[in-house]
């Protein structure tokens, strides 16, 4: 595991939570750093002013139309990274700036926000307002074993990142996904799927999501369309490829996080 790859954190329009939560990883992130990833850009941890080429982009926030540098930066991205995750709810379905109507004191122009899909090829989606750290930190393990990883590691990476593939292809069309409370509704609990868990409700950063009768009950006017549930629901997205194997999964990322045993 002496080759690392190279991974950068681009910010555009966004609150820099998934900064925070990359950052909350602790001595996981240096574990990270010492052994899988060189962090080549990154605004406040890297000492770069242009993007460079990188295996791994993980770009946070949505584009601004009206800001040029902003989509020039993404489209720059693109074209130098191999691979580009949207990181967090901004990035992958536009969640809070989708509200945006502009007149902020700064720049009152400023009023058109989308998710970075709208504007390039994305490849792996990892929702949530803010995703959680244990999630970021999986998707940089199975990003090096895939890119690095034997060819049993590189399966199990494959299986894992799928489903998070699957939701970068869907992007942020309404005839698929619009991100929101609904999509618990619609795709979980009207096919039979809900188990009353409550992890939908407990995900939510803005609490429109409460338990009644041991289901989910969605306020859609509070809704800010970050798919937070939908991506922390069990009975979601994650395919049977994903579960049949997550024990084995669990064991490489934690081999990778203890590479001493310790």
């Amino acid at each position: 595991m002496a080759n690392k790859i190279t991974v950068g954190h681009v910010h555009m329009s966004g609150c820099t939570g998934c900064l925070v939560s990359l950052a909350d990883n602790y001595e996981g992130l240096f574990t990270i750093l010492d052994n899988y990833a060189d962090l080549v850009y990154c605004l406040t941890l890297a000492d770069a002013r242009h993007i460079p080429k990188m295996d791994v982009a993980l770009v946070e926030g949505s584009v601004c139309l009206q800001d040029e540098l902003s989509v020039e930066e993404i489209k720059e991205t693109r074209e130098k990274a191999a691979v580009v995750v949207a990181l967090g709810g901004c990035a992958a379905y536009g969640n809070i700036t989708r509200f945006c109507r502009g007149g902020q004191w700064n720049q009152p122009q400023h009023e058109g926000f989308v998710p970075i899909g709208d504007v390039i090829d994305v490849d792996v989606y990892i929702p949530g307002c803010a995703p959680c750290p244990q999630q970021i930190r999986n998707v940089c393990v199975m990003a090096y074993l895939l890119l690095k990883g034997t060819p049993e590691q590189q399966a199990l990476a494959k299986a894992y990142l799928a489903p998070l593939m699957a939701l970068a292809s869907e992007g942020s069309k309404a005839t698929s996904s619009e991100a929101c409370g609904c999509d618990i509704m619609t795709k979980v609990i009207n096919q039979g799927l809900c188990m009353g868990c409550g992890t939908c409700a407990t995900s939510c950063p803005v609490f429109a999501i409460t338990m009644e009768e041991g289901k989910p009950n969605i306020q859609r006017d509070m809704c800010i369309k970050c798919g937070a549930c939908y991506a922390a629901c069990p009975r979601a997205f994650f395919s049977f490829d994903v579960v049949n194997q997550y024990e084995n999964i669990l064991g490489i990322i934690d081999g990778a996080m203890n590479p001493g045993g310790n």
